[in-house]
């Protein structure tokens, strides 16, 4: 398949640029798979779409300030998107620089981190941080949050709370699980009150989720790898809402990664690791049958996989609709409930 069989004519003004007042205020479409429609809904009305005995499971991935400026020691601005902490002390990153850095190069970090580069691989360096604090402890110091390049602004003071969602615990990702931004503690609750279950795998979003496929086939996109967690308790739930009839729904296509990856041997295993799991149409999912998602950029990884989980004409349908209706879009846009058909994939 093309890159250019996910494309899609998105108007400026329909991108989300900020959130709205109220995190469950988004609207909703609903896309039915099995019976090849779609209807307009709010979020708020979400638990309508539940039963008891259904399943949710939730990435619990806090994002960190990953992105930090400063200056080479020769004095060349730079900017570095961090990648993935690897240790107390290391972590890889993206750098933007006039003239790129070269092992042994010392850099300095608004004017407060001495960081030396220690290798590099593609577009990716390894930095070793000065050790009097952790690498988490000077971004949260000293970094700054991450917002997705096609937001186009600085982060505000109320993005350091709508960047991240309300359950959010394991710190490690540099961008969002956005479609778990819609949920609040009074939805929850709801939820949980309809008998609803809910677990939590662990994804930590990469910089990679940015990174455009540049390709004409999409079977020669390179995925870059990201880390994920599966714990025993959300495979029992998994197996519990099987046996008794309910529903797996994955809030989020970083959930739904980290399940269908824990689940390549064929049955969903508890344990960490490493994906770089590229859902395209023709993947046959073993673990989700239902997504809520945001909307996602033309031509992107993730309205690939989208595609594969909903059928893509019908997911290409329901975006013509949903710009024909004036949803919002990406991280801070509105939502989508989508009902896999059995021939999905």
């Amino acid at each position: 398949m093309k890159t250019a069989d996910f494309d899609y004519a998105l108007p400026e003004a329909l991108i989300a640029r900020h959130p709205l007042p109220e995190r469950t205020a988004s609207r909703l479409l609903h896309v039915d798979g099995p019976h090849r429609r779609f209807a307009d809904r709010l979020f708020a009305e979400l638990p309508e779409f539940f039963r008891a005995g259904d399943l949710l499971v939730f990435n619990d991935t806090r994002v960190i300030k990953a992105r930090l400026f400063g200056e080479k020691e020769t004095g060349g601005l730079i900017e570095a998107l961090i990648e993935r902490v690897l240790s107390e002390h290391e972590a890889i990153a993206f750098i933007r620089a006039s003239k790129a850095p070269k092992p042994g190069m010392r850099l300095k970090f608004a004017g407060a981190i001495e960081a030396e580069v220690v290798e590099r691989s593609d577009d990716l360096y390894r930095l070793r941080f000065d050790p009097s604090k952790t690498v988490l402890d000077w971004l949260a110091a000293y970094g700054e949050l991450p917002l997705p390049p096609y937001l186009e602004r600085r982060p505000e003071q109320a993005d350091e709370a709508r960047y991240q969602t309300v359950y959010a615990r394991a710190p490690g990702a540099v961008a969002a699980p956005t479609a778990g931004l819609h949920f609040d503690r009074t939805m929850l609750a709801a939820l949980q009150a309809k008998g609803v279950e809910t677990a939590y795998v662990t994804l930590h979003v990469g910089a990679g989720t940015f990174q455009p496929v540049r390709v004409d086939n999409i079977a020669e996109h390179k995925m870059h790898s990201e880390l994920y967690d599966v714990p025993a308790a959300t495979v029992a739930a998994v197996e519990l809402a099987r046996a008794r009839g309910g529903r797996v729904t994955a809030v989020g296509t970083t959930s739904l990664r980290a399940l269908e990856s824990a689940a390549r041997s064929g049955h969903l295993t508890a344990g960490q690791g490493e994906t770089d799991l590229f859902i395209t149409p023709g993947y046959t999912f073993r673990v989700v049958e239902r997504l809520i998602t945001n909307f996602h950029l033309p031509r992107s990884t993730l309205l690939m996989l989208v595609a594969a989980f909903g059928g893509m004409d019908l997911m290409l349908a329901a975006y013509r609709h949903a710009v024909e209706q004036r949803y919002r879009f990406f991280s801070y846009g509105d939502a989508m409930l989508i009902e896999r058909a059995d021939d999905a994939g």
